[in-house]
């Protein structure tokens, strides 16, 4: 049998061989020193009156959507914020001069701050560290995507601007406990547009902020916030949606110039109302949908709608009493070229009547024995002679032509009428058209300047 010694040099070889224990790195027993006491749910001070300051700083990247149906905007944030744990403070020189680490979010105490306007928090990149420094600094960096609730006002769309809100705040401490305050400079907060993403519909103005305190259940509480002004830009919606419509009333206008005795111009306008129907139902989506006010280019669209039904009802009145005189004029013609056998005299003085009035310049005058003349062509003999049957046949072409002419007459002197009044319902048009499209243009230019 076999048995090793302690003084054997096969077993002293395999003794030397069997690898060290490794020691552990600077950094490991750094993190270790560090969170071997620490409690992350106890406030980092050592003397328990004295408030923990937070440093709150934002940077918007963009801004993704705009609601105004379920007045919401969500945004793509860079949140920061920093405060100093007097619990997390070493000396470089002990620990291989390590002057910065990272560590776990949920292995220190972090301040319970929240934003008020918070409606949901979108798809963030999760960040499970921060950086601490050997003063005991703690800075916790995060990238946000939020839904924020914002009053948002539609009604000069698209010349709209918006103010929303950020407010940062302590859900539970008081300002005796958790105090704010901002990292940076009010100003430089304001007019620093480095990383926001200036190519969207959206154009970042400034975002001012202020810090201020809230009295609330006898106990004072820090409040920061950060208006983010922003302007849309127009130009894709005037584009699509003002020129279209402002072309189709151009056009609408342009079709007072058809004749008036002409049958298309009903038939014109018809087709414009139609067209615009259609351009107006194919863009609802376009356009924002919001309960407390119309937008005012919805009440664009209402009103240019209903100026075109103006316009269709204005032409189908012009034609309606062209096509009336004519009908008059026909029966005042025909009437006056019957001779009634049974009522002579009164068919006589109707005609001469009418004659008189279509012609009152005296071009086509009856002698003073017309009436006689007529009487005779009524009873004339049975058997009436080639002198007399001519006569007739002269007398009747004599009066149809002089009715003919009064009837031609009469229809222009109707139609000079119905062209007058068009063109005063046309300028009358036009006046209610330029002062609409004024007032909607100083509406949208004092949006768009203030």
């Amino acid at each position: 049998m076999y048995k090793s010694h302690c003084g054997d040099p096969v077993g002293g070889h395999l003794a030397e061989s069997v690898p060290e224990k490794p020691q552990r790195s600077a950094l490991n027993q750094l993190t270790r020193t560090l969170l071997r006491k620490y409690d992350c749910g106890v406030r980092p001070v050592h003397n328990w009156t004295s408030a923990t300051t937070v440093y709150v700083d934002l940077i918007l990247q963009s801004i993704l959507d705009v609601d105004g149906k379920t007045q919401t905007v969500t945004t793509s944030i860079w949140y920061r914020q920093i405060w100093a744990d007097e619990f997390l403070v070493w000396d470089p020189e002990e620990f291989d001069g390590i002057k910065e680490i990272s560590l776990s979010s949920d292995a220190i105490w972090v301040p319970d701050i929240i934003v008020s306007e918070f409606v949901d928090e979108g798809t963030s990149a999760p960040i499970p560290y921060v950086y601490v420094n050997s003063s005991g600094w703690v800075k916790n960096y995060r990238p946000m995507q939020v839904v924020l609730a914002c009053s948002l006002e539609m009604y000069a769309f698209p010349f709209d601007k918006q103010n929303c809100s950020l407010t940062f705040r302590s859900w539970l401490h008081s300002v005796m406990e958790i105090d704010l305050a901002l990292w940076r400079n009010a100003e430089d907060i304001a007019t620093d547009q480095r990383e926001f993403m200036n190519d969207g519909e959206w154009e970042l103005l400034s975002i001012p902020s202020r810090y201020w305190r809230l009295q609330q259940d006898g106990a004072d509480y820090a409040h920061v916030g950060f208006h983010v002004l922003i302007r849309r830009r127009p130009l894709l919606y005037v584009v699509g949606l003002l020129i279209p419509s402002i072309f189709l009333m151009i056009v609408d206008v342009t079709g007072f110039y058809l004749p008036v005795s002409s049958g298309t111009r009903v038939v014109f306008k018809i087709s414009t109302l139609l067209g615009y129907t259609v351009f107006r139902v194919n863009l609802t989506d376009d356009l924002p949908a919001t309960a407390l006010a119309t937008p005012l280019i919805g009440v664009f669209f209402a009103v240019c709608m209903a100026m075109l039904m103006l316009s269709l009802i204005k032409s189908i009145l012009v034609v309606k009493l062209l096509h009336h005189g004519e009908k008059e004029v026909r029966e005042l013609s025909a009437s006056a070229c019957l001779l009634d056998r049974y009522g002579l005299t009164e068919s006589t003085l109707t005609s001469t009547g009418t004659l008189d009035q279509l012609n009152p310049s005296g071009d086509y005058e009856f002698e003073a024995s017309l009436g006689e003349d007529l009487e005779s062509l009524v009873d004339v003999p049975d058997n009436p002679s080639s002198l007399e049957r001519i006569l007739r046949e002269l007398l009747s072409l004599r009066l149809a032509f002089s009715q003919e002419d009064g009837e031609s007459w009469s229809q222009d002197e109707w139609l000079a009428l119905c062209i007058k009044l068009d063109r005063f319902l046309f300028r009358l048009y036009l006046m209610v058209l330029a002062l609409y499209a004024g007032t909607l243009t100083l509406l949208w230019a004092s949006w768009s300047f203030a």
